[in-house]
């Protein structure tokens, strides 16, 4: 029998609880977890509609303007609006492709708030507050905060919103504080909500208004910007029922607050893929908890879609042997993990070749069968590779390219796997899984139009494509069961993150904050009479408190500007659990975990002189200028080779650093060419466009460049190059010294560049494969800096 290749998607669509447990219960069953079977989400005439269709107003949609915010941050109401809704109904446009959506329990009681009236963020307030009585700390509030978004992608494309942001940027606060009328704040709390409304809305009357006239909103304006919003976020749930019922879409679901099970069942498994990892003081082991979190989470999705879920997206992907009986016994049929833990688990590891193709693929495309006391389950792994060109590649490319790009590299795929049958059938003989399975809405933020070009190209691609068939994962098991078993004492514990736990534990602060969290889980258990039935907010506090967001943030590794908001969460839900049990507050829960001193993007603070060596001596460095890159500044975790860039000068050479994840292998885990270009704004000289293949037409790597080095990171050798006349390359000679081993630095000699001193210099740095562009750093931006004033 011939098969195409099955391909399943998987998105996941996740927000950890911006509110407290105190809210959370609130007219809620006995239960814990349901409320009144979800009104605002079982409205008549829930059955999809056609895109653009003209929003309605509700009469919950105004707020009462003078109420206090009881949500703290305003993720799930903008991505509600932009991230969640669009994904479905492009879909559905295209009926015989079919996909997997994850909605993870805490954003779906969040966006019920949100779609009946009871969720108020700060944000929102302002947005429905009158501009003549704002206060100058709310003021300042909303300079800071109210540019929270993409630049490129959600502040550019609007000429007020651009023309803002400009004043912000090159006059600082103060002058905005200074200059500023009723008018301009006005329009910048309406922006900052208009530009979150996915542009598949554009189209209604009311929102294309808004686009066009770009300023002077009034109070009036914001709040029916605001009812927009709610009524997006209303006909999320019922699209995604619908589109299930249908058969074109299967939806599953995480544990209840998206904890890490593993770290649930023993902390201590943070060992198995770091044994030298340092673990918190106290042993948190309460696997009663898994059962505890994944049933709440199976009865919400019970209450929203009716029927039982059939697939867990286990938090972080993390998987262990310890948590396999508990998702099993609760009735789960399948769990998705990364490639990484199955490389681990079958001690073959997934190197791919120059073009990104997996050497032994019928490893990796394939479900496995794992056996347990309590049933059979079901387990896929998902290509990282594809995955990771979705959420942090294609964006930087033209639409049409990025989705051609991936039809390719899946062709390519279904070629090799023919290749390794033993007919010579020019169709594939066994039905082989790809499973493409990633964050479903972070990544859009940088994607042009939210990502609605790159998805119709490759939906419109996909669905004249006869080789390839997107399936749900549920009805590729139903007609084709996993036929090799992995014996599931020999699962390896990790995440999609590396193959380990050390997002989540192992640092300082994060072992502190489980410390905190082990104290409050053991005055629980000493309080038998409080059960979820007679207690319920102390259960809520616990089960928030567990989520795995908190610790992501903690300590090194993630950052953003709301760290400060992340840690004051995790203490108050611990908070709450104790005052709920008639408890002593503990004195460490009144201090932050952290100082939350943001350390990125710092400039240089003095001259250095590293030693070229490829070792990661932080002391070399601790004067020079620091960019994160990556997935270590935000909410995505970018599986990349390159995650910080440190950078300086002294007055014979540029130094550049680039710090790599451990245990990356250039040319296997990452491109094996680096290439820097740069110029020097101001100054005269022939500039030469970037020599690669595919670059992206945006900025900055449409710019033109006066000189380019090229690294070859398996050879350590490097060629230098300078712009002539015609826009052509001519090669010089170069005494840049380069060093790889446990980062990769670069030094390269003024007198090569031949420039002045105090000179300003602008550079770009990309990564390639046999020429062919793979991507850029740092990232929608250039790095700057100046020649030292006595250069020789």
């Amino acid at each position: 029998m011939s098969h195409p290749l099955y391909v399943a998607f998987i998105w996941h669509q996740h927000q950890p609880l911006y509110t407290t447990p105190l809210h959370l219960v609130q007219g809620r069953s006995s239960r814990g977890h349901d409320r009144p079977r979800n009104s605002a989400f079982r409205s008549p005439g829930t059955d999809p509609t056609p895109l653009g269709d003209r929003l309605t107003l509700s009469p919950e949609s105004i707020l009462d303007p003078t109420a206090e915010p009881n949500y703290r941050l305003p993720w799930v109401r903008l991505h509600g609006t932009k991230d969640y809704l669009d994904l479905v109904l492009l879909l559905q446009e295209f009926p015989h492709l079919h996909q997997t959506v994850n909605l993870v329990p805490s954003l779906m009681l969040q966006l019920q708030d949100y779609a009946e009236g009871k969720a108020l963020d700060p944000y929102l307030a302002l947005t429905l507050q009158s501009v003549q009585h704002l206060t100058l700390e709310q003021k300042c509030f909303i300079i800071d905060h109210f540019f929270d978004a993409n630049h490129r992608t959600l502040i550019a494309p609007h000429r007020r919103y651009q023309a803002l942001y400009q004043q912000r940027q090159e006059q600082g606060q103060r002058w905005c504080l200074d200059h500023w009328k009723q008018r301009d704040y006005g329009d910048l709390l309406a922006w900052h909500n208009l530009a979150w409304i996915d542009p598949l809305f554009w189209s209604d009357p009311e929102i294309s208004e808004w686009l066009e006239r770009g300023q002077g909103f009034t109070l009036g304006d914001r709040r029916r910007i605001w009812a927009k919003q709610q009524e997006i976020i209303k006909r999320i749930i019922p699209h995604h029922r619908a589109l299930q019922n249908k058969g074109q879409l299967e939806i599953i679901t995480s544990p209840y607050s998206h904890p890490i099970l593993p770290l649930l069942a023993d902390n201590t498994v943070g060992r198995v893929a770091v044994p030298a990892m340092v673990l918190p003081q106290n042993q948190f082991r309460w696997p009663a908890d898994i059962d505890r979190q994944l049933r709440k989470g199976w009865e919400m999705y019970q209450d929203y879609f009716d029927r039982d879920p059939l697939g867990l997206w286990p938090s972080e992907q993390s998987v262990s042997p310890a948590i396999l009986n508990h998702v099993a016994r609760q009735g789960f049929q399948w769990l998705c993990s990364d490639e990484g833990v199955l490389g681990h688990t079958l001690q073959r590891f997934f190197h791919r070749d120059s073009q990104g193709f997996v050497k032994q693929p019928e490893f990796l495309y394939r479900p496995y069968r794992l056996s347990t006391p309590e049933g059979e389950l079901a387990m896929v792994f998902r290509d990282r590779h594809l995955s990771d060109l979705i959420g942090f590649t294609y964006s930087a490319m033209p639409p049409t390219q990025a989705a051609n790009d991936l039809v390719e590299h899946l062709q390519g795929i279904a070629h090799n796997l023919k290749g390794n049958q033993a007919s010579q059938s020019s169709s594939l003989d066994e039905p082989w899984l790809v499973t493409i399975a990633l964050d479903g809405e972070n990544c859009w933020e940088f994607y042009a139009q939210d990502g609605r070009p790159f998805l119709e190209t490759l939906y419109q691609t996909l669905s004249h494509e006869p080789r390839l068939q997107l399936v749900t994962v549920a009805e590729f098991l139903e007609k084709f069961p996993p036929q090799v078993t992995l014996p599931a004492s020999q699962l390896h514990s990790g995440s999609w993150v590396d193959a380990s736990f050390t997002t989540w534990i192992g640092d300082p602060i994060k072992n502190h904050a489980w410390d905190l969290l082990t104290a409050a889980r053991q005055v629980l258990a000493n309080h038998p009479e409080a059960t979820e039935e007679t207690n319920p907010i102390a259960w809520e506090a616990l089960d928030a408190a567990e989520g795995s967001d908190w610790f992501w943030w903690f300590g090194e590794g993630h950052s953003s500007n709301q760290d400060a908001i992340f840690d004051q969460l995790f203490r108050e839900h611990l908070r709450i659990l104790y005052v709920a049990l008639g408890e002593p507050v503990p004195a460490a829960l009144d201090n932050s975990l952290d100082r939350h001193a943001k350390t990125t993007d710092h400039q240089p603070l003095n001259l250095i002189h590293p030693i070229i060596d490829g070792r990661r001596d932080d002391h070399n460095w601790d004067e020079a200028g620091r960019l994160e890159l990556g997935g270590s500044w935000g909410t995505m975790h970018r599986a990349s080779a390159i995650q910080r860039l440190w950078y300086g000068v002294d007055h014979h050479y540029l130094y550049l650093r680039l710090d790599m994840l451990t245990g990356v292998k250039p040319g296997i885990d990452c491109p094996p060419e680096l290439h820097l270009f740069c110029f020097y704004p101001d100054r005269t000289g022939h500039n030469s466009p970037i020599p690669l293949a595919n670059v992206p037409n945006q900025a900055p790597l449409n710019y033109l460049y006066r000189h380019h080095l090229k690294v070859h990171l398996l050879y350590q050798s490097v060629r230098f190059l300078e712009a002539v006349e015609y826009s052509l390359w001519q090669p010089r000679l170069s005494y840049a010294k380069v060093a790889v081993d446990e980062c990769i630095e670069l030094a390269m000699p003024w007198t090569d560049l031949d420039v002045g001193p105090d000179w300003p210099m602008s550079l770009v740095m990309v990564l390639a494969r046999n020429g062919q562009f793979q991507n850029y750093l740092p990232e929608d931006q250039l790095l700057t800096l100046r020649v030292p004033p006595i250069a020789t």
